[in-house]
């Protein structure tokens, strides 16, 4: 059962209580309109990642703004946002196991739904389901961009599995999943913009394959939030996968722009609001905003508002804060915003968004897919 929001409508930020996640609304929503407008006219279509979110809000506030349909990488994500109103969803993912085929087939009904496969036994198993519900299930050829993960290899490994996609009765041969996940964070814009050059050339040469095979390939879907600028102007790239920039955080706020400066495409908007709950010494403050409302796969929180303090450790309810200088701030009872270092696991952590405007409560959003992971 959801939780109790952590405040209420007009509160003022001081009034939430901690540990909260906080959305800033007017940076939010310049995020949302940068991706879109930098992608108007050029014939790339939007589709961001609901893992980032986990919430049907945002997503349609997406879709409100030009995005085709969002990706998942669970049933149950899907589940989520379909239920709540969503019509278009690729879940960016391998699904095995007859549980979970038969609760996706059954959304196929309600929504457009796509999937990816990178075996022979994962298109045998979908069409079977695909038959059994009555459907023809659109399926992607996830191919290996890089990122060592999911995936088969370009060129004819790609090419043999969308044949057998495209010759079973029950399923549909629907493009190319071509995500470099580990390009996102190398730090600097010539890294990034060499990996997917690189992206780019296979999605191409495996695309030319299949043409040339008697299978059209219109759609390559990937790219994320700190390469898109890349695909977006390969021209072989047709959709962006990006899902962080609504939020941002603090790895990704570590990569580069061109000129060498920290990035500047989005800015951070959520954040998770603290408590100082102990300060037993001079240089050291205590919030209490640890493991269970952070997470630290990615590193510390960036501390906002303080440039004394910087977020060292932390344990299960506690985060310790160091103090390097003279501040009149961060006394018990104070509350600061952190910047979470990895914003898509920090968000599964709630139950809700606290959406604040000039400092004041405006909405509260459910984080209705927080813990969907079958």
């Amino acid at each position: 059962m959801t939780t109790r929001p952590p405040a209420e409508i007009c509160m003022t930020l001081d009034e939430v209580d901690t540990p909260a996640l906080v959305i800033d609304l007017d940076a939010f929503e310049r995020n949302l309109r940068r991706l879109a407008d930098r992608v108007a006219g050029s014939g790339v279509k939007m589709r961001p990642h609901a893992k980032t979110h986990k919430c049907p809000v945002i997503a349609l506030k997406q879709i409100e703004l030009g995005a085709v349909g969002v990706c998942v990488q669970k049933v149950s994500e899907a589940e989520a946002l379909v239920y709540s109103g969503v019509k278009d969803v690729l879940v960016t993912n391998e699904i095995v196991g007859r549980q979970k085929l038969q609760r996706l087939m059954s959304l196929a009904h309600s929504a457009r739904i796509g999937v990816c496969a990178d075996d022979v036994g994962q298109v045998s198993a979908l069409n079977m389901a695909a038959g059994d519900a009555g459907i023809t299930l659109p399926v992607y050829v996830e191919v290996n961009m890089g990122g060592n993960r999911c995936g088969v290899e370009p060129g004819e490994p790609a090419l043999d599995l969308a044949r057998r996609i495209a010759e079973a009765p029950h399923l549909a041969f629907a493009g190319l999943q071509a995500y470099h996940g580990s390009a996102q964070h190398l730090r600097t814009w010539e890294e990034r913009q060499k990996a997917i050059a690189g992206a780019v050339e296979k999605a191409a040469m495996t695309r030319d394959l299949l043409a040339a095979n008697g299978i059209p390939c219109d759609n390559i879907t990937g790219a994320g939030t700190g390469t898109f600028e890349f695909e977006a102007a390969s021209g072989v790239y047709t959709e962006l996968q990006c899902g962080s920039y609504i939020f941002m955080d603090a790895d990704y706020g570590r990569n580069l722009d061109r000129d060498g400066a920290p990035t500047k495409a989005f800015e951070p908007s959520l954040f998770v609001w603290a408590t100082v709950m102990s300060r037993p010494t001079e240089d050291r403050a205590i919030v209490d905003a640890g493991l269970k409302a952070l997470a630290f796969d990615s590193g510390p929180p960036l501390v906002c508002d303080e440039p004394a303090a910087t977020y060292e450790r932390a344990s299960d309810e506690h985060g310790r804060l160091g103090i390097s200088g003279a501040t009149n701030r961060l006394q018990i009872g104070d509350k600061i915003r952190l910047v979470p270092g990895h914003c898509d696991p920090t968000v599964n952590l709630y139950d809700w968004y606290v959406a604040i405007r000039n400092n004041r409560v405006e909405q509260l959003w459910p984080i209705t897919a927080r813990g969907a992971v079958y």
